[in-house]
């Protein structure tokens, strides 16, 4: 079923475009591979050929079935440029064993005591406000003694008792605007006068209003439901018509979250968080490349059966002719039916398919998820070449309409939920904010920008001379909107080189198109060089001229062009590998970091180039700035210790469970002992990362449902429509399914080395407080003095700059972070004569003021 709110193309230039795709596919599918292989191969099957050649080691449970991994994507330490087999640990054996004692201990470490919150506020017989009758049942009183009554026949005010009315579902389409759905899977409308119609549409939504105890329905045409004695009728004059709940009425069509269980929240506002995080994803992508690549969105007004449908030109072939789909994905064709089948999407290396529907999300929340950071991503060439899209391909236009989505998202999550403030999903903008959030049992949502040209800093090479399109101004007045508009994460470059800076690129067929688009956007090719040393391990994307194998990871970008981009300019012959991108961190990319700084924004180096993201972190160490991450894996070993140095924080690309805890393990022996240490994931699902596939149905240690999550919580197999989702057969198909993922991994970790199944978990957990802490260090707040002895203040002076009264805040402004900050107390190491670490107790009062200090 198509959106009706949308307006698709006309059906002849999709005919056309299905027509052009079934040609480009036959084409693409029938392409020799590279390096003499048996003629009919098709690209995907050597690809699958080249991957067993490419592999990594990595410890694999007993009963794993023979698999092999894709280790140049979604299971390498470090995407953007690495051997992989060859990778040299930049830690000498002393230091790793050190950080893993470290971190060993750090699990030992006293847990902040949880409770629970409900999902939702219980519902009152008589609804107090006009919000909470989002996903209820109630009858509607006309008068004392008349209950509205619906039938297929016509609406009438039936005189009886309240049983006597009709029971309708309020289905919340937006913040106190509902269709009333009732049996016979029919809506109250007035599309033809008063009646029933077998759709949602524009005459069903009523905007209701409290009027005393009572309540009004309005149409958007301006009409009010009205009732005069029996009659019932639309009108002018509006009718106050008194609401009971009553307990069940009909269901309406929705995907489940079968997670039971209320969610964790903390005992106070202020204290040490659990949960985990997400630090790279784009849950608004249904709007990148012009709008039309991405197929499906995360809501509807009408629900799931509307928002997950398929592109309209993969719909009107019956799934033939997808040419993006099926470049992908190695297959030819799919099935386009979304709900209520999903027989082949989404999926875990479906990329033009949403991944992130609302539902999924809320799952993700039930099971644990507490902090998830929203990229917002455009490629202004890309969008360009692709032939179908509603919306500009200007990069900062495309942030700007997916930070408005994130909002109207915001405010659609709180419809169902009951009202403003009530949704789980809750856009967040500082680490103090983002800790109440939490430990009120939601999920703190950061807003973050991952693109190829931000703030329209491209540049031309002209006669050798690289020509900026912006200036130091233009950033600074730029970023300065993007802070006032939420935004507090930041990437410097995707896939092009740009004025700030050099990219690692991409390789492979993926990356022969891209680096032709970066041509076609700055004039130049990326400069690769042989890399000095040529043995380094730590090197951007290795370039061939040819392509030589499908691609499946990041490849949604090189796929466009390559079947989009007509004649694409022929690539230069690049030298022998390994290849470094010789173009480095510009003045305006230094600029734009020390702009990042200055608004205690958080820097993410993913997608540099290694010599520009020496550079940058460079300038992030002479700042002594802690707010940066590398959140998807797009770093190199080298850099990944002096993130940790500097304070900051990582997330490794999710991608298959095997290969993340292998990334683990590695991460584990870089821990830095004097910060807090946990660790998270960066999933970059929707249109740009594959997800997790699965261990197999058959492996001895797989997971079995119902299983138990963070704080007791039971998790079953996920449900929507008629497809019932099981990570060990289906991987990770959609986001919904990331609690699940995150029980393999103790799988594979435990099964692996005993004991390391609740090791992970425990470092997972422990995930949104390092972000948070690493976060509050940003904003300028000193790291604890417990694990720093040299910021240890003598305990008369804590007693004296720590008055009664003070929030937990201007604590930490005054003596640092707590090395512990459970319930109602932080507790910060001081000295004094003969002692050099004394532990001081702040008490705080409920409410977060200082109400004592004490020492011992």
């Amino acid at each position: 079923m198509l959106d009706a709110s949308t307006d698709p193309r006309p059906l002849h230039r999709l005919l056309t475009a299905a027509l052009l795709g079934l040609a480009l596919v036959a084409t693409a599918l029938a392409l020799p591979s590279s390096g003499g292989e048996r003629a009919g191969t098709t690209l995907r099957d050597d690809y699958e050929a080249r991957k067993a050649a490419l592999g990594v080691p990595h410890t694999d449970p007993p009963g794993t079935p023979a698999h092999t991994h894709d280790p140049r994507f979604k299971n390498l330490l470090a995407r953007g440029g690495e051997k992989g087999t060859d990778a040299t640990d930049p830690t000498t054996a002393a230091q790793a064993r050190a950080a893993a004692a470290y971190v060993a201990a750090e699990r030992r470490r006293p847990d902040p005591r949880l409770t629970t919150v409900p999902v939702r506020a219980a519902r009152r017989e008589v609804p107090q406000n006009r919000y909470v009758m989002a996903g209820g049942c109630y009858t509607l009183g006309a008068s004392p003694g008349r209950f509205v009554r619906a039938t297929p026949q016509g609406v009438a005010a039936v005189a009886g008792r309240p049983r006597t009315g009709t029971r309708f579902r309020f289905q919340a389409t937006q913040l106190g605007t509902y269709l009333l759905f009732f049996q016979g899977r029919q809506f109250l409308a007035g599309s033809d006068g008063l009646g029933a119609d077998r759709l949602p549409s524009t005459a069903a939504e009523f905007t209701v209003r409290q009027v005393g105890g009572r309540f009004t329905f309005r149409l958007p045409d301006g009409r009010y439901l009205q009732a005069s004695g029996a009659r019932m009728g639309l009108g002018a004059r509006p009718t106050a018509f008194a609401l009971r709940n009553v307990d069940t009425c009909l269901a309406y069509p929705e995907a489940q979250v079968d997670v039971s269980g209320r969610p964790h929240a903390g005992v106070t506002s202020f204290q040490e968080v659990r949960g985990f995080v997400d630090a790279h994803t784009h849950g608004m992508a249904f709007e990148f490349l012009g709008g039309r690549a991405h197929c499906g969105r995360p809501w509807h007004k009408y629900g799931v059966a509307y928002a997950l449908v398929d592109c309209a030109d993969h719909s009107v072939t019956g799934g033939n002719g997808a040419v993006l789909e099926a470049f992908l994905s190695g297959k030819p064709s799919h099935d386009p039916v979304g709900w209520p089948t999903f027989k082949d999407w989404p999926a875990p290396d479906s990329l033009t398919h949403e991944g992130t529907y609302y539902r999924w999300m809320e799952r993700a929340w039930r099971g644990g998820e507490r902090l998830f950071v929203n990229l917002l991503v455009e490629n202004n060439k890309l969008c360009e070449v692709y032939p179908l899209k509603k919306n500009s391909c200007d990069d900062m236009d495309s942030i700007r309409l997916q930070a408005r989505r994130m909002r109207e998202f915001q405010n659609y999550v709180d419809a169902q939920f009951g009202g403003p403030g009530k949704g789980f999903y809750r856009i967040v903008t500082t680490p103090f904010e983002a800790r109440r959030v939490i430990n009120a049992g939601k999920l703190a949502v950061v807003m973050g920008i991952e693109t190829s040209v931000p703030f329209g800093c491209t540049f031309k090479a002209v006669a050798g001379t690289d020509v900026p399109a912006c200036t130091q101004a233009d950033i600074t007045r730029q970023i300065g909107q993007m802070h006032a508009m939420g935004v507090r994460q930041m990437e410097l470059v995707n896939k092009f080189d740009n004025a700030l800076g050099g990219v690692a690129g991409d390789e492979g067929a993926t990356g022969v198109v891209v680096n032709a688009a970066n041509f076609l956007e700055t004039g130049t090719f990326w400069n690769m060089k042989t890399c000095a040393p040529a043995t380094t391990e730590a090197h951007d994307k290795n370039q061939y001229a040819l392509p030589g194998g499908a691609p499946a990871q990041d490849a949604i970008f090189g796929a466009i062009g390559r079947l989009f981009g007509g004649v694409l300019p022929a690539l230069p012959i690049y030298p022998p590998p390994a290849h470094c991108n010789a173009r480095g961190l510009t003045g305006l990319g230094a600029h734009t970091i020390r702009e990042l700084v200055r608004r205690d924004m958080l820097f993410d180096p993913d997608h540099l180039s290694v010599k520009s993201r020496q550079a940058a972190m460079d300038v992030i160490e002479a700042l002594d700035h802690p707010g940066v991450l590398s959140s998807h894996s797009w770093s190199t070993p080298d850099a990944y210790p002096r993130i940790y140095r500097a304070g900051g924080f990582i997330t490794p690309y999710a991608g298959d469970s095997t290969g993340f805890v292998d990334k683990w393990r590695s991460h584990v022996r870089w821990a830095d002992p004097r910060y807090y240490w946990g660790i998270g994931f960066g999933a970059d699902i929707n249109g740009l990362g594959a997800q997790g596939n699965p261990r197999g149905a058959g492996v001895r240690n797989q997971v079995t449902y119902p299983f138990k999550g963070i704080n007791g919580i039971t998790v079953q197999r996920q449900r929507a429509g008629r497809r019932v989702y099981d990570i060990n057969r289906d991987g990770v198909a959609q986001y919904g399914l990331y609690p699940d993922w995150i029980q393999d991994l103790t799988k594979v970790a435990g099964a692996a080395r005993r004991g390391d199944g609740a090791a992970i978990f425990d470092d997972m957990t422990r995930g949104p407080e390092a972000y948070l802490q690493m976060w509050e260090r940003a904003t300028g707040i000193r790291p604890d003095s417990c694990r720093n002895p040299g910021l240890r203040k003598p305990v008369d002076v804590v007693r004296k700059v720590v008055k009664r009264g003070m929030t937990t805040t201007a604590v930490m402004r005054a003596v640092g972070q707590p090395f512990r900050r459970l319930g109602t107390s932080y507790g910060v190491c001081a000295k004094a004569p003969g002692r050099p670490k004394v532990m001081v107790t702040i008490e705080f009062s409920r409410r977060g003021t200082v109400v004592g200090v004490r020492s011992r």
